[in-house]
């Protein structure tokens, strides 16, 4: 009998052929079916290189042809697997904002199959923050899924990507370095950026920017939550 972390409501979890196949029928749950089915996965109508969420079929979005642009045609390919709806913005808020670390788990149960990459690398949490949450909340996302490597450090900023309009996102400085005891011996042919929220790619193209001055020769993508 599992307890979902949302409800609180005791359920039981119907076994799946892959879970079956996987010898995982003691694999804990931490959502119940009704909850889940709250989160919206992002299937159609989105773009073809962020996967935002579109009212029409189109190649790209109104942000990445700005980053193309910007770029000159030199664009981040990212993967984001739901839609920021209601119910996904509240258990990020209660993450982030008041620090429940459970909620991790009810993020990792959202988690598909994740890209192969020979370098995972997460968007580290500023100082201030890391302080006052005491967790890094996108290490703590992926760090039971994938090998992480935390190449980069976050600079405080004036304030978070969340508390700031889209024109205030987009002006955003440079805020991640690499740090500098950090050591890869080889060249890693394609590397991952995970986050958890796309909203405007800043954050993402800042991040890809600094680990690109290290690995210019590496394909770098990116993979968030949702968009």
């Amino acid at each position: 009998m599992n307890e979902c972390l949302i409800c609180f409501n005791k359920f039981t979890w119907s076994i799946n052929y892959s879970e079956i196949f996987l010898f995982r029928k003691n694999t804990r749950h931490y959502i119940c079916h009704a909850c889940k089915s709250k989160f919206s996965r992002i299937e159609k109508n989105s773009c073809q290189n962020c996967s935002k969420p579109l009212k029409k079929v189109t190649s790209l979005c109104e942000d990445c042809r700005y980053w193309k642009n910007l770029y000159q045609g030199k664009i981040l390919k990212n993967t984001s697997l739901y839609r920021y709806n209601e119910v996904f913005h509240d258990i990020m808020v209660q993450y982030k904002r008041y620090g429940d670390y459970e909620m991790r788990l009810v993020l990792q149960s959202l988690l598909a199959k994740i890209p192969k990459a020979d370098l995972y690398i997460p968007l580290p949490s500023s100082p201030t923050h890391l302080k006052k949450r005491s967790f890094d909340t996108i290490r703590s996302i992926y760090e039971d899924k994938v090998k992480l490597c935390q190449l980069l450090e976050k600079n405080d900023s004036e304030s978070a990507q969340g508390e700031k309009n889209k024109a205030e996102r987009l002006r955003t400085k440079q805020t991640f370095t690499i740090k500098q005891d950090i050591s890869i011996k080889n060249t890693p042919q394609k590397i991952l950026l995970l986050d958890d929220i796309y909203t405007t790619g800043r954050t993402l193209y800042h991040a890809r920017d600094a680990v690109n001055k290290l690995f210019p020769q590496s394909e770098i993508q990116s993979l968030t939550l949702a968009h």
